[in-house]
């Protein structure tokens, strides 16, 4: 018996699940635990981390206003905002994780190709992530204890003794965590992302007070002519959508958790538009602040807080950093391939063990000597992200305009599946597309055209996905 619901999503399971494509990680949701806040805390968790506030900053020192960037990342958050509706409708409405929704558009076995792709750039970002932050907990330490300055003299693969302290003290802290499954990473987040915003307006109003609380919105250090102001502003918006990217992807493995669509809505509206554009308004304000202070903008908040003399203020900030990595850490680089391990090998991997295979493998690609290499970040990780969009783009044009959203969810983990093993017309699509949306990232000669990257991956195979599946269904119509 098939339960069909409202939507057009029949979600009951067959008797016998092929134990290739099902375990129980894998398989829709059962409980339904995950609410508004949740989600508003998983937004807060994945925003509040160094990356996002350098970023941020850097915009202020490239030239434009505190207004401009706060403008020009909301522009960016609301589009966001719109695909992560999207994708996260898939996910609720069905309750399965990323690897068994892509199952739908490339078939049963070819969904195994943008599992492999996420979790790769999550591996390396994970490793990648822990690192900088174990950097800025290195200087903190260093700056309480000037005496542990020996512990940094001597190195081992590419990293000193203190570096390595830290480093695998924040890996063995996130692994701890990332053992006890989906809803200890609900509970983290819960209080993760919150905790962080505090230390954040504790900056805030520390530095503005030193600035006498005279911060202009509307100055930037440098003059840009009125063109070149516009051009930043677009490639703001457009870098901070290739940011995301990776996390929309994949925003289903989240949004399985809600009982309902206006949940998710509700979660990501707090989230994204709102969190997310005064957490970055925030750190322009705080790097302006700097300027003002000290004489030169500083966009490391390590560094900035290195410079308040004082030994808890120091603690508090390296306990916070540690925090922000795993809460960054937990959402977008691990729970995302410990599903897509599992896809490939359901039977031996389980989510748990698919996340310790992500840890172990983010420990041993050495992540320093990586993030030191140009070539590895900018072409081998830049190319990989490169193919986020027109994965997101057939995925989406293939459940809303192809399907109109009837899935049949137990087909989805099936012997013999009405769904293909492998859909040549994905496959067909994703390649060209993916080729495309890389030379645009990575080439030279395209470089004002590379922010645009996601955004042209993604519309491109949106609308030759259609096209082609839009072809053969009227092939078919007139054979029949």
């Amino acid at each position: 018996m098939k339960a069909a619901s409202s939507t057009g999503t029949t979600t009951s399971l067959p008797a016998e699940p092929d134990p290739r494509l099902w375990n129980a990680d894998l398989a829709p949701a059962g409980k339904r635990t995950w609410k508004v806040y949740d989600i508003f805390a998983l937004w807060m968790s994945d925003v509040h981390n160094l990356g996002n506030y350098t970023f941020a900053a850097g915009l202020f020192v490239l030239g434009l206003s505190a207004w401009q960037v706060l403008t020009a990342l909301l522009f960016g958050f609301v589009v966001i905002f719109a695909g992560m509706n999207l994708m996260g409708r898939i996910g609720q409405r069905t309750g399965v994780p990323f690897p068994v929704v892509a199952r739908i558009s490339f078939g049963t076995f070819g969904a195994n190709l943008p599992a492999l792709i996420r979790a790769v750039i999550a591996i390396f970002w994970y490793g990648i992530q822990t690192y900088l932050a174990s950097v800025a907990i290195t200087l903190l330490v260093l700056a309480i204890d000037p005496a542990l300055k020996p512990w940094t003299e001597h190195s081992f693969l590419g990293l000193h003794a203190l570096g390595w302290i830290c480093f695998l003290a924040l890996w063995l802290v996130q692994a701890l965590v990332l053992t006890r499954g989906m809803e200890a990473v609900r509970k983290f987040q819960d209080w993760c992302g919150p905790l962080i915003w505090v230390v954040m307006i504790a900056l805030a109003v520390w530095i503005l007070a030193a600035a006498h609380w005279r911060i202009s919105f509307t100055a930037s250090p440098r003059s840009l002519p009125a063109g070149e102001q516009v051009r930043q502003w677009f490639g703001a918006a457009g870098l901070i959508l290739s940011t995301y990217g990776t996390l929309m992807l994949n925003f289903c493995d989240f949004s399985r958790f809600a009982p309902d669509q206006k949940t998710v809505r509700r979660g990501n509206f707090w989230g994204l538009p709102v969190n997310s554009s005064a957490f970055a308004l925030l750190s322009v304000i705080v790097t302006a602040g700097s300027l003002q202070v000290f004489g030169e903008a500083i966009t490391d908040p390590a560094e900035l807080l290195a410079r308040v003399h004082s030994t808890p203020v120091l603690i508090i900030g390296a306990l916070t950093f540690a925090i922000a990595t795993m809460g960054v850490n937990i959402v977008a680089n691990f729970v995302s391939p410990a599903y897509d391990l599992a896809n490939i090998w359901p039977k031996r991997i389980s989510f748990t063990v698919g996340g310790m295979i992500s840890a172990v493998a983010a420990l041993c690609v050495l992540p320093w000597k990586l993030y030191s290499s140009p070539v590895v970040v900018n072409y081998f990780l830049g190319g990989l992200g490169a193919f986020l969009g027109p994965l997101f783009g057939i995925m989406v044009v293939d459940y809303y305009l192809v399907r109109r959203g009837k899935v049949d969810v137990g087909q989805l983990f099936a012997r013999e599946s009405v769904y293909r093993k492998v859909n040549p017309r994905a496959m067909a699509t994703f390649l060209p597309c993916a080729a495309l949306s890389a030379v645009i990232a990575l080439v030279p000669f395209f470089a004002p055209a590379a922010p645009y990257s996601w955004f042209l991956g993604t519309t491109t195979a949106g609308a030759l996905y259609f096209a082609v599946s839009s072809r053969q269904r009227r092939a078919a119509c007139a054979s029949s």
